[in-house]
């Protein structure tokens, strides 16, 4: 009888050893029991054990029993170590939320807005004054005209190419005709609006806009294609496709599209896809959606022809009569900002979209997060994409590639870039002014004061102060010139 209970006594001690074979005793230790320590699957010592019911523990007196049920348990601890969501240690990222509140709060606030003025000045968003923007006369309209006319250079970069792709133009002589085409597809739009009065400001900058699209296109159009030739030569084999290539249907069956080699592009199908499609670099296959999505081109549209904020800009224009541009400025600068994030959101999120959609263009890679910006060059390199990839592949590598530096690559592109600024904006308006130049220009000593100085919030916000200021005061002050040019005059 002995021996059963030692041997009863010694099963029910094993049932409530850990696995280092050492009892769990109840004692507390910081508030808490071991026993807890062990349930909750280690020991102090760090060794993993299992987990027990209470029913295993060797037999203790009520006492024990009930100083046991008052230990705070893990079922009882709530709290730990942890920041709050809004904090930049708690590592949270979704704020999806918010948005989504700050886009209720926009809309509610613009009805509030759109009924006081409604109530107001009545209906001010005239179609006929819409279109006057455009053209003076609906029966002379020179800057659709002007746009037409540039299919004449889109021939005459498609004809070079075929003139090389079968040795007819040596390299030299279609590096002539390319720079030639390419040169006179710049000026011949600044001749015509220059000379013709009947040109307004907004059809000039829109038929300017659509020449600069068309200068870099073909311009990446003759790189690539010259491109492909050197690697003709290099490889000194026979090409996997011919003339003909472009003729053979896509089978749309299977699912597969087939693949374009050099010189089966150099077709005029090919270059009107580029020339529409939404990039400015030229590749032989482009990257294709399976099907159009009527419901997404549908909702594009629907923004496209939602976006129109001409009451705004035209009650923006009188106050600028004042002498002090910078006290005016203060009161037109944020809805100047809002103007172009709304611009943007319509041009690089609707438009794009909804022309990549109806051509099945695959890449929608047309911005990046620049709101996240912490410095100047960040804000640059990502909010306008297509811009971006030209001037890295046709503008700066090949600086780079003739041993240009890096800070001396950076100033051409902001230089070139601030040519094209002013280009869109002071030959429309028929004003020479600095102001988009010395804007651009600018940006380099403030990216290195950003990137050097400044670090993550701080930069950030340095970078929306750029926007918030820099950019209204620049489009202000042309705003002012305009005014004070075309409309003061008449008043005396």
């Amino acid at each position: 009888g002995d021996i059963m209970e030692e041997t009863g006594a010694l099963i029910r001690k094993r049932r409530a050893t850990i696995s280092t074979g050492k009892c769990v005793p109840l004692k507390q230790v910081n508030g808490r029991s071991e026993v807890d320590e062990s349930v909750n699957g280690r020991s102090d010592s760090g060794n993993i054990v299992t987990k027990r019911n209470v029913s295993d523990l060797p037999s203790t007196t009520s006492k024990e029993r009930k100083k046991r049920i008052n230990v705070p348990s893990d079922r009882q601890s709530c709290h730990r170590l942890q920041e709050s969501l809004l904090s930049s240690a708690s590592g949270y990222r979704n704020y999806r939320g918010v948005l989504n509140w700050c886009v209720v709060m926009l809309v509610l606030s613009n009805a509030r807005l759109f009924l006081e003025n409604l109530l107001k000045y009545g209906i001010l968003v005239d179609p006929i004054q819409v279109v006057s923007l455009f053209i003076k006369d609906p029966y002379n309209m020179p800057a659709a005209c002007l746009v037409i006319v540039s299919n004449v250079f889109i021939v005459a970069a498609l004809y070079t190419e075929r003139r090389l792709s079968v040795g007819c133009f040596s390299e030299r002589v279609g590096l002539l005709v390319h720079s030639i085409n390419l040169s006179v597809t710049l000026c011949f739009p600044v001749t015509i609006v220059l000379m013709l009065k009947s040109i307004t400001p907004v059809g000039g900058a829109s038929a300017l806009g659509v020449y600069t699209v068309l200068f870099l296109k073909l311009y990446s159009y003759k790189d690539v294609n010259k491109w492909c030739r050197e690697m003709s030569h290099a490889k000194a084999r026979s090409l996997a496709r011919s003339l003909s290539c472009s003729s053979i249907p896509r089978s749309r069956e299977s699912g597969q599209d087939y693949q374009v080699s050099y010189p089966g592009n150099v077709t005029l199908r090919d270059l009107y896809y580029f020339v529409f499609a939404p990039t400015l670099c030229y590749e032989l296959n482009f990257p294709r959606s399976p099907r159009i999505r009527m419901s997404f081109l549908l909702r594009r549209l629907f923004e496209m022809v939602s976006s129109w904020m001409i009451p705004i800009i035209q009650s923006s224009m009188k106050p600028l009569e004042v002498n002090i541009i910078p006290l005016s400025s203060l009161s037109h600068q944020v809805p100047n900002h809002l103007l172009w994030l709304i611009f943007f959101y319509w041009f690089f999120h609707s438009s794009l979209n909804f022309i990549a959609e109806l051509l099945q263009f695959g890449d929608r890679e047309f911005y990046r997060d620049w709101w996240n910006s912490e410095t100047i060059t960040y804000f640059w390199q990502n909010w306008n994409i297509p811009v971006h990839k030209w001037c890295l592949r046709h503008f700066y590598k090949p600086l780079l590639k003739s041993g240009v530096s890096k800070w001396l690559g950076q100033s051409a592109v902001f230089l070139a870039s601030a040519f094209f600024h002013e280009y869109l904006v002071s030959v429309p308006l028929k004003m020479l002014r600095p102001w988009a130049f010395m804007g651009m220009m600018a940006q380099l000593p403030l990216a290195w004061f950003v990137a050097r100085f400044l670090r993550g919030n701080y930069g950030n916000a340095a970078v929306w102060l750029s926007l918030i200021i820099g950019q209204p005061i620049a489009v202000l002050m042309y705003v002012h010139d305009y005014y004070v040019l075309h409309y003061r005059e008449g008043e005396y």
